[in-house]
């Protein structure tokens, strides 16, 4: 019998999403130790190189697919290191990072979508999104820097949005990374007794870990709410940092893979051409 996909494993349970019934420390889909998990990656490499490779030529020849990959998590959970080890697998002249911070006055101004559609991944890229359009569910929520009616308008708006995404040929890849509390407190202190690690370290860090149990809420309500068929949640325990490199390497794979692309066909006369290279001095 065939392993279910990594797409099915990790997407977020129908109902009501209950994050702490998510083991962090899990690996679904995999069996091994680090040292598997790590050699694993390096085997997925070039599979992953050749479909993002696929999906850049059919950019370049005019096609319309793309993929957004979507990142989300508590701070530490590993989005930079997931930049680095699994996208960091791919062609960087076909990537697209994009960091949200807090929207300017003018970026208020102008709906909380605006940015986010100016920041969209052209034809043949892969875009990737740290942090993205659901910290206005997030932490604009547990903040309370909008009114809760407002939050509620944001749900449907973001379903609305991903479906054209979606419709318009791009593929949403959404996955949280999934941390624990003590995880978070145990990479925190690294950064305090690492002196390379001092300018990663937030103070502001410790404060929001006394909203967590408010964060927690606020993203299962996310979840629930933004799961749908066009843009499904992906929930990747994190705690283990060689399983969460290797499942969102995972995840690109199968989605990049049910794209179907084919290496576009020549638009030239191949043997006319090769001739004239012949010919050439």
């Amino acid at each position: 019998m065939s392993q279910p996909s990594w797409s099915s494993l990790l997407r977020v349970p129908s109902g009501p999403v209950d994050l702490a019934g998510i083991d962090t420390r899990s690996t679904p889909g995999f069996t091994g130790k680090k040292a598997d998990g790590q050699a694993a990656l390096a085997e997925v490499e070039p599979v992953l190189s050749d479909l993002q490779e696929r999906l850049f030529a059919h950019g370049r020849s005019g096609g319309e697919r793309r993929l957004l990959l979507v990142l989300q998590g508590m701070d530490t959970s590993g989005k930079g290191g997931t930049l680095r080890k699994a996208v960091g697998l791919m062609d960087p002249q076909g990537v697209a990072i994009r960091s949200f911070k807090a929207p300017s006055a003018d970026e208020r101004r102008r709906g909380f979508l605006w940015r986010i559609r100016q920041a969209l991944p052209g034809p043949g890229s892969v875009g990737v999104f740290d942090r993205s359009h659901y910290e206005d569910v997030l932490a604009a929520k547990v903040r309370k820097l909008v009114r809760p009616a407002v939050i509620e308008t944001r749900y449907d708006a973001i379903n609305d949005f991903e479906r054209e995404l979606t419709d318009a040929g791009c593929v949403v890849l959404k996955v949280m990374l999934h941390i624990s509390a003590d995880e978070q407190k145990a990479r925190l202190a690294e950064r305090l007794d690492n002196p390379t690690k001092y300018w990663k370290y937030n103070p502001g860090d410790i404060d929001d870990r006394a909203l967590w149990p408010d964060f927690q809420a606020a993203y299962e309500v996310a979840l629930e709410r933004c799961d749908t068929d066009a843009a499904p949640w992906h929930v990747v325990p994190a705690d283990r940092k060689w399983y969460r490199n290797l499942a969102v390497t995972k995840l690109l794979v199968e989605h990049l893979e049910a794209m179907k692309l084919e290496w576009p066909p020549a638009d030239f006369d191949i043997e006319a051409e090769r001739a004239r290279l012949d010919a050439s001095s």
